[in-house]
């Protein structure tokens, strides 16, 4: 602090003009006899550490949204030739049923039924294309492009790779998880407090020194040594009781953090064993199932045996099969990318 202070004027000043007083200008300094200022310091360094895994949360989190928007696309692109591959197969139902009605074999209202099931799939062709140009303004938004940029050409195979093992991945969360650290960060933060709020018991020195003038003696120079000694001790220790209160909370919150990590982890690992599941029954055993039933119901009705109503349902039948296996594939590469953020590796991809 620097003062410039009158230190004494006597009334008897205003009568000759004002210049018998005296003066002095100091420059005043206090230093904690503590180690407070490095508390202070180890507090601020545990803040700055907090607010970069607080960074790295938000990337992963970044990362996490525009891999949904990819799979989201890619699933729905992945839907067009299916829908395209149905009409055609709808469109020659109509065909068959118009050749049963001509040769007095079948009923008319097969015609109509068979077509309007393609009816019904122009139109869920056309509610997809709408589709896909939602899902490519989202995915340009999480990618951080212009929302109307063109996308091209989507590349992604799905993985049936087991993932790592329990062990590995809880290893790998604890290692890469953002919010632990920020955890860690917390705990350091709040251990700091409290070593500084004890340092409040201590004293604080004070040195002041200046330029001096007097009436008396004139020039010279002034030097004060003192210490603060600290005498409301209660309300201190009102202050360092909080602070430890919050130091225990963050150490609750640092163990709820690793539990809630742990239980995450190996959720989304399963979670990927679980989609595997799906894509490998579907391709192995309900998509082959499906088209044996569509291809022997479609021959019984194209021989003149059978009813429409059951190539339609065995049709059905196989369409949702197929719907159900991109969606399934879409859901497996989605489950990796929950799992990735699980284990905080944002730059790990899976196999």
């Amino acid at each position: 602090m620097v003062s410039v202070s009158v230190d004494h004027y006597p009334f008897g000043a205003m009568m000759d003009g004002g210049r018998r007083y005296d003066r002095s200008i100091s420059v005043e300094q206090k230093f904690p006899l503590s180690g407070v200022l490095s508390h202070r310091r180890s507090a601020a360094i545990a803040e700055a550490e907090r607010a970069t895994a607080l960074t790295s949360v938000t990337e992963l989190d970044v990362v996490l949204n525009a891999q949904r928007g990819f799979f989201m696309l890619w699933e729905r692109r992945r839907m067009r030739p299916v829908i395209d591959e149905q009409i055609t197969l709808a469109s020659l139902l109509v065909d068959v049923a118009a050749s049963r009605y001509a040769s007095g074999g079948g009923a008319q209202a097969d015609i109509l039924r068979a077509e309007a099931e393609v009816a019904r799939l122009q139109a869920k062709r056309q509610s997809l294309d709408a589709q896909n140009r939602s899902a490519e303004a989202m995915l340009n938004a999480g990618l951080g492009l212009p929302v109307d940029a063109s996308v091209p050409e989507l590349a992604y195979q799905p993985s049936l790779a087991e993932p790592a093992s329990i062990a590995e991945v809880l290893e790998l969360a604890t290692e890469n998880r953002p919010e632990l650290a920020v955890g860690t960060a917390e705990v350091k933060r709040a251990g700091a407090e409290t070593r500084a709020m004890r340092s409040m018991y201590k004293p604080m020195a004070t040195v002041k020194a200046g330029y001096a003038e007097t009436m008396a003696e004139g020039r010279g120079a002034m030097l004060m040594v003192g210490i603060s000694v600290p005498i409301w001790r209660r309300r201190l220790s009102s202050g360092v009781a909080e602070a430890q209160a919050m130091q225990r909370m963050a150490d609750a919150d640092l163990e709820a953090m690793r539990r809630m990590v742990a239980g995450e982890t190996l959720a989304a690992r399963e979670d990927v064993i679980a989609a595997q599941v799906q894509v490998n029954l579907l391709r192995q055993d309900v998509l082959p199932r499906s088209k044996l039933a569509m291809e022997a119901a479609l021959g019984s009705y194209s021989s003149g045996q059978g009813s429409l109503i059951a190539v339609v349902e065995a049709a059905r039948a196989l369409w949702q099969a197929q719907g159900d296996e991109i969606m399934a594939e879409s859901a497996l590469g989605e489950a990796w990318s929950k799992f990735e953020r699980a284990t905080g590796d944002s730059q790990r991809r899976h196999p």
